[in-house]
């Protein structure tokens, strides 16, 4: 899963127990400005801790606006943070907003979003995306699998919709 993992994929969101989590230097850029954000799940068990976590650990301006919008925003935007990529890691991911599967699934339908921005040439500098990476870890096989499943149900919702608005007629 890992092998071209930095350069080449575009997976929404990688989750990795820690018994298979290789080597960092095995999927980073050799050189290259690296923004790492190391966030904890068990410090954001709801909306308003996630928020502040995300904030500090990326160093959102003062206009943030502590919702789920605003997040998405800054997630998008930072350029207050320049770099050659991203790099989120969030531990313990599974009690990653434990008290609400709804705000758990916009936290991933967010996270896709945002890797998707980055990784679209258009817009970025010279003309080339510039990788932005979620890594969510787990203590098991077990817990990395629900992970997953609730991942690709978040997004597979967030697509549907989509797909769902742009089948309307326009007025």
């Amino acid at each position: 899963m890992m092998d071209n993992w930095w350069s080449g994929s575009t997976n929404q969101l990688a989750v990795s127990t820690r018994k298979t989590l290789v080597e960092l230097a095995a999927v980073l850029p050799v050189t290259g400005r690296l923004v790492v954000a190391r966030l904890d799940g068990t410090r954001m068990t709801d909306a308003d801790h996630l928020f502040y976590e995300f904030s500090d650990a990326l160093l959102f301006p003062g206009y943030f606006g502590w919702n789920w919008a605003a997040l998405s925003e800054c997630l998008r935007d930072l350029r207050w943070l320049p770099a050659d990529g991203y790099l989120i890691v969030v531990e313990n991911a599974p009690r990653l907003l434990s008290s609400s599967a709804e705000d758990q699934h916009t936290l991933f339908q967010i996270l896709s979003q945002a890797v998707h921005h980055w990784a679209n040439p258009l817009g970025q500098p010279d003309g080339k995306g510039i990788p932005f990476k979620v890594l969510l870890l787990c203590d098991s096989d077990e817990e990395a699998a629900l992970l997953r499943q609730e991942i690709a149900s978040a997004v597979h919702n967030m697509l549907s919709w989509r797909s769902e608005s742009d089948a309307r007629p326009r007025r």
